[in-house]
């Protein structure tokens, strides 16, 4: 099951006041996300969220097609109100008012997977 990383460029010196914001997060009403036809397209199996410096980072974890994660998670509430609360704190300004807006900071501030290890890609015996 895959995993996926979204950047956040944070103003330093903010890592306190960011944690509380997700520590108040309102989490997705479903875990389970469907594509643009509303057909089963994924679920979401965790995320996490992480802090250094000028760096957030949140990992998905997740099974299915990520582009409709992003669909699904701008369809939250809990995600607005998270994404105003952040916004003053960001280093670099973007809108996430809309759906599309939302869709776009998703898939521009996406990182690129170089690796994915789990216990099912181990070689056995090794």
């Amino acid at each position: 099951m895959p995993y996926a990383a979204i950047t956040y460029r944070v103003k330093p010196g903010h890592e306190d006041e960011i944690a509380e914001i997700f520590a108040a997060f309102k989490r997705v009403d479903t875990p389970d996300f469907t594509d643009e036809d509303g057909d089963a397209a994924g679920r979401l199996l965790g995320t996490g969220v992480f802090i250094k410096d000028d760096v957030m980072v949140r990992v998905i974890h997740y099974e299915g097609d990520f582009a409709a994660v992003g669909r699904h998670m701008a369809r939250q509430k809990g995600v607005h109100i998270l994404e105003g609360k952040l916004q003053r704190y960001l280093a670099e300004e973007r809108d996430t008012t809309t759906p599309e807006g939302f869709a776009a900071y998703f898939r521009d501030a996406t990182m690129r997977s170089v690796a994915q290890l789990t216990v099912d890609t181990h070689p056995a015996g090794a």
